[in-house]
């Protein structure tokens, strides 16, 4: 029997979203589906590296960029939006085509708004049923919501229960929508290996802010005696090690080379991006948060994991050295032990 093949597409906004589809990819392909990629710029280019056998295909890009001050968030997302929308209109119609040429019998969209269809059982994957946006919440997720009952069923990565990771933004009532909390996502494993990195610096998201991250802890870490690795998450034709004293700095590594090193650094410095705070929790990592400027979704899972006494966390611009000593007061991400029952969550793609 011809294996049913799954249309997977995550947004390329920051990495997350295309490594959060690793671990789906993989059960797809465990349970006997044929799973087809697509997305565009560097989460397509992440995705053929660490999938090259499977086919994958370009959508149009949506062309997000951020500000170079957080305060101007809001007023740059308002300003791409008329962009946004024609990419959406055009991401509509490419699909509608890729779901003939390649065969399609079924969706899962991870944050894409228009990889959708009537005619498939289509899957829209999202860790916020609620969108934060300042005082224009409220619209931000009605307007969220109402894309996403476009869908057939919503998965969220996360727990249902009180200890979870998304806290309010993924546990607000959706009504006339299976919402399904599928617990957190990630491509990593525990490993018990000694420790033998003081600090791994994770860069990460959308330009310019990634950037402006990358120089400013290039520079602060320059004062630092101990042992660090240092990632650009610039995903590039060949990967490029250098050193400078007492750090060795890559510009990007695969999940093999990244799962081994996350197990073997004492402390992690990174973005409060989602997706790694889904993987340090399940490497049960110490870590200190710096969220994007202006993001408001970062800005509170940082602040929330903080004031829950998990991890340490502070705005760009006043991070230090010093702020590491923080990390020893806090608990630190621990585990948690959820198995995704794949092949009852698959059932949607199986037919009548």
């Amino acid at each position: 029997m011809q294996k049913k093949r799954i249309l997977i597409a995550p947004l390329n906004w920051g990495l997350g979203h295309a490594t959060r589809c690793i671990p789906i990819i993989n059960a797809l392909l465990l349970h006997n589906f044929e799973p087809i990629i697509a997305s565009d710029g560097e989460a397509l280019e992440l995705l053929r590296k660490e999938f090259p056998e499977l086919e994958s295909v370009e959508l149009p890009s949506y062309k997000i960029s951020y500000p170079k001050k957080g305060r101007h968030f809001k007023l740059k997302m308002l300003q791409n939006s008329p962009k946004m929308a024609k990419a959406i209109t055009n991401e509509k119609k490419n699909v509608a085509s890729i779901i003939v040429d390649y065969h399609i019998d079924g969706i899962i969209s991870d944050n894409r708004l228009g990889v959708h269809n009537k005619a498939l059982p289509c899957v829209f994957i999202t860790h916020q049923l609620q969108v934060l946006s300042g005082n224009t919440t409220w619209l931000s997720t009605k307007l969220h919501q109402k894309i996403i009952k476009r869908f057939h069923e919503c998965w969220v990565p996360d727990n249902l229960g009180e200890l979870n990771l998304s806290g309010k933004l993924g546990h607000t009532l959706m009504y006339e929508m299976p919402v399904k909390f599928i617990g957190p996502l990630s491509r990593f494993t525990k490993k018990d290996i000694p420790i033998v990195n003081d600090v791994l610096v994770l860069i990460s998201g959308p330009e310019p802010q990634r950037t402006l991250l990358e120089e400013h802890l290039l520079k602060t870490f320059k004062n630092y005696n101990g042992k660090v690795v240092f990632v650009k998450g610039r995903i590039e034709n060949e990967q490029q090690v250098s050193k400078e004293n007492h750090m060795t700095i890559y510009n990007f590594m695969t999940s093999e080379e990244l799962e081994h090193t996350i197990n073997e650094s004492k402390y992690i410095v990174a973005r409060s991006g989602y997706t790694t705070i889904m993987d340090l929790t399940k490497l049960s990592k110490s870590a200190f948060f710096i969220p994007t400027p202006g993001q408001f979704e970062q800005e509170y899972l940082a602040k929330r994991l903080t004031k829950l006494g998990y991890t340490p966390s502070c705005r760009q611009k006043d991070f230090t050295i010093d702020k590491l000593n923080e990390i020893s007061e806090f608990k630190g991400l621990s585990a948690m032990d959820y198995e995704v029952n794949y092949k009852k969550l698959f059932r949607l793609f199986e037919g009548k």
